[in-house]
């Protein structure tokens, strides 16, 4: 199923290197198994159901990676950690991961708050992390050479959000429900930015990660009479809005309203959300029905090990960010943090989201592009499109793609 090359160290060789060194001068793997950590929020106020299957698709990528060799001849070994989504949580679990774990590398991680919080503490051990889903610019934009992403930038995903929001007819007004995190303030102000510059006043409510009673911010809403709700809450508390919001009679149902992405998760958005047809969700990567062979197989393997439906985005970009780091310590013939480095920002991955590559970084400033610095060890091509609910109970699979043109395959049916 992967495609990697496998290196011919063996088992002695590598048992003999040496033992991770916490000052990051080397990072040399000490005996089998290899280890990797792997972050997800696991616990409130953080992302649970998101956390629950980024773990499933990083376990999963542990058995592939150990079924097509391994790394460097051993076996690896995903060390999972619960972040809870808060930034002092994440610098706990990076510490713990590098001083107690002897992990070579980390993926995953879903918040933005947790890249952002977590990030210093392994560059300046020289861990090499690929981070999964946070999404915030700063996180690649202050050019740290051992932190890469293969999620969108924030000031892209953003984009989408404005972008399919001034296509709804009339539309003079939206108003943002948003968390005080470091996603969702950012977002805020870039969908915000995006909306004026086609002619659209936007009004952000700002909530804690994790808020339950929204009874006051939907009141405010209401009598602000938008044309348009756009959710920046990640996780389970987005749902807790919209169907307060539909209880209400502002719901999806009621006026044009951009569910969080978390409402991907078809069955457990229905179960939290009945009212919730007519809603838009941003999806992050390519549409289903223009996967690879290898993300159809990934598909069915966590369907089969979760329960759940199609598998989503995140848990997508969580395998992906796994595997990545297991082809470049083959290709590196190394643990060695410098070498990882080398190996990330010279390799074309063949990945369930596509091909990953990482064009700017030490060897090509982004600024030889004119671009800004976070496109430093940024993947340039993930997908994004906006999908609508259309059919009660319907699953996200199955919605039509509504936007943008290049995979529409449905038109928005705009309530009100």
């Amino acid at each position: 199923m992967n495609n990697w090359r496998i290196s011919a160290v063996s088992f002695a060789a590598v048992a003999a290197l040496s033992a991770i060194s916490l000052s990051g001068t080397t990072a040399l793997a000490a005996s089998c198994p290899i280890k990797i950590g792997g972050i997800a929020p696991l616990s409130a106020p953080g992302a649970v159901g998101a956390g629950e299957g980024m773990r499933a698709a990083m376990l999963l990528a542990e058995k592939d990676i150990n079924k097509a060799g391994g790394i460097l001849g051993c076996d690896v070994k995903i060390v999972i950690g619960d972040s809870e989504g808060l930034p002092e949580k994440a610098k706990a679990l990076m510490e713990k991961f590098i001083t107690q774990d002897g992990v070579v590398a980390v993926g995953g991680a879903y918040h933005s708050s947790v890249g952002v919080g977590s990030k210093d503490i392994a560059n300046d051990r020289h861990i090499p992390v690929v981070f999964a889903e946070t999404w915030n610019d700063t996180i690649t934009g202050d050019k740290q050479k051992y932190i890469f992403r293969i999620a969108p930038l924030s000031s892209w995903a953003s984009a989408t959000l404005w972008q399919a929001a001034l296509l709804v007819p009339n539309i003079k007004k939206v108003a943002i429900l948003t968390e005080n995190t470091d996603y969702g303030i950012p977002a805020a102000a870039e969908t915000t930015k995006g909306l004026l510059s086609g002619g659209v006043a936007a009004e952000t409510f700002g909530v804690d990660i994790g808020t339950q009673d929204y009874s006051g911010i939907v009141e405010r809403i209401k009598a602000g009479n938008p044309d348009y709700i756009i959710v920046l809450a990640t996780g389970e508390a987005g749902y807790n809005f919209t169907q307060q919001a539909a209880d209400a009679g502002m719901g999806p149902m009621d006026i044009p309203f951009q569910a969080g992405q978390v409402s991907l998760e078809s069955k457990a958005y229905w179960e939290n959300v009945p009212d919730g047809n007519m809603a838009f969700v941003q999806r992050i990567g390519t549409p289903p029905t223009l996967w690879s062979e290898k993300a159809l197989a990934l598909n069915e393997a966590y369907m089969a090990a979760t329960g759940r439906g199609v598998i989503e985005s995140y848990a997508m970009e969580a395998y992906d960010s796994v595997v990545i780091l297991a082809q470049a310590m083959n290709e590196a013939g190394s643990t060695d943090g410098p070498k990882i480095v080398t190996a990330l920002e010279n390799i074309s991955y063949d990945g369930v989201l596509g091909r990953i590559y990482f064009p700017y970084g030490t060897q090509k400033d982004p600024s030889a592009d004119s671009k800004g610095d976070e496109w430093w060890h940024q993947w340039p091509d993930p997908a994004m499109t906006m999908i609508q609910y259309q059919k009660e109970g319907q699953n996200s699979v199955d919605a039509p793609i509504v936007w943008p043109d290049v995979y529409k395959n449905g038109d928005a049916i705009y309530v009100k």
